[in-house]
């Protein structure tokens, strides 16, 4: 009886493993980011309809194995090579089923093998300063597209320009990049971390132990906007010409992200800490055929 039980349940494995792929899906270099221009980028899935915009290939990682940038350790031009894909998800799929079935179209059209690892990193510890928290509390809007099989519609949406740039991720949560902000609405510290982590030289790490979603504006200077811009060019997210010029700007006031946050009640603690990586063993630079 227990080894039947045994022999259906790794049955219902197989079975799970072999429906989670996508119906179709089409994958396409993305045009090329023009210079001086305006990036437009994101995931959009509505009922069966996943469509992703000028996303990195290292971008696609993240979604499918929900990682981090600093947990995947792979060549340089991951971060470069941007795709737009579109795919259908099977009758009855489950949103939550997309991960997986990323995971298996990079695995079938890129040949992506990895092997897990661990590895100690220097990473600013994002945790509760001595001053008391001045974050206001936001919830996240009811979720308001949904289909007929009641499933939530995702969106989420890049734009940006010399301007700065705005990243919306749906329910109301959303952060924008000014020339010294970053205004944050409706976000868990968990969810900004990443992004202030590009304006500081290691991975910020949210050790908060806060779990609530958030409306707050970070300030930041100078010094801390060149971290981003080169992390941004490097990556290919924005244009070679975003740095010209950007050594003979002039210094200003504005205080440092590190300063902005203790004003809030928070603290970029540096320590270290072992943290699991991705080791990308093979990935090829072109998707097979569609």
């Amino acid at each position: 009886m227990i080894r039947g039980i045994l022999l259906l349940a790794m049955l219902a494995q197989t079975m799970l493993a072999q429906t989670a792929e996508f119906d179709a899906a089409s994958v396409k270099p993305a045009a090329p980011l023009v210079a001086g221009g305006t990036l437009t980028g994101g995931v959009r899935l509505a009922g069966s309809q996943l469509t992703c915009t000028f996303l990195s290939l290292k971008q696609y990682i993240k979604l499918a194995y929900r990682v981090k940038d600093h947990q995947i350790e792979g060549p340089d031009w991951i971060g470069s090579q941007r795709f737009d894909i579109a795919a259908k998800l099977p009758a009855g799929a489950s949103h939550d089923q997309v991960p997986a079935m990323m995971q298996k179209l990079l695995q079938d059209r890129f040949k992506l093998a990895f092997h897990h690892g661990s590895k100690e990193f220097p990473v600013y510890a994002l945790v509760l300063g001595k001053a008391p928290l001045k974050l206001k509390e936001s919830p996240l809007d009811p979720d308001t597209d949904v289909d007929s099989a009641g499933r939530a519609g995702v969106d989420v949406n890049a734009t940006g320009g010399r301007g700065g740039s705005q990243v919306t991720l749906g329910r109301g949560s959303s952060f924008s990049i000014g020339p010294h902000t970053i205004d944050v609405r409706k976000m868990t510290l968990a969810g900004i971390a990443d992004v202030i982590g590009r304006f500081v030289d290691r991975p910020v790490v949210d050790m908060s132990g806060l779990a609530a979603t958030y409306d707050f504006a970070v300030d930041f200077n100078r010094n801390d906007l060149a971290l981003a811009v080169r992390a941004a060019v490097a990556e290919g997210s924005a244009p070679p010409d975003a740095l010209r010029g950007f050594d003979n700007l002039p210094q200003d006031s504005a205080p440092s992200i590190f300063d902005s946050l203790q004003s809030l009640g928070l603290k970029l603690e540096p320590r270290k800490a072992p943290l699991d990586v991705m080791i990308i063993d093979r990935l090829e630079k072109l998707p097979t055929d569609n």
